[in-house]
């Protein structure tokens, strides 16, 4: 069986992020972003929901995040799901 753990997310940060290095030297940065959709209800009443995702980038692109990003940046994120709890 093939299997395939892959996601495409587009949407604006929820707050700075967090850059910090892990014990070894590693730069590791961690962000949350919101991404909303728009939905109609059955009554035709249009609502929209947002979803709130915890996003963790290592390395250079940690760095890049760091230094380029802020609360409300629109950003495209492409990476992979992990359950943390």
């Amino acid at each position: 069986m093939i299997t395939l753990n892959k996601v495409f997310m587009v949407g604006n940060l929820a707050k700075d992020p967090d850059l910090r290095h892990t014990p070894s030297g590693t730069p590791v940065v961690e962000f949350r972003m919101a991404v909303s959709d728009t939905y109609t209800t059955s009554a035709g009443e249009k609502r929209d929901r947002t979803c709130f995702i915890d996003v963790v980038a290592w390395r250079r692109l940690a760095e890049s995040c760091g230094d380029y990003l802020t609360k409300g940046s629109p950003v495209f994120v492409e990476g992979r799901l992990e359950q943390d709890t």
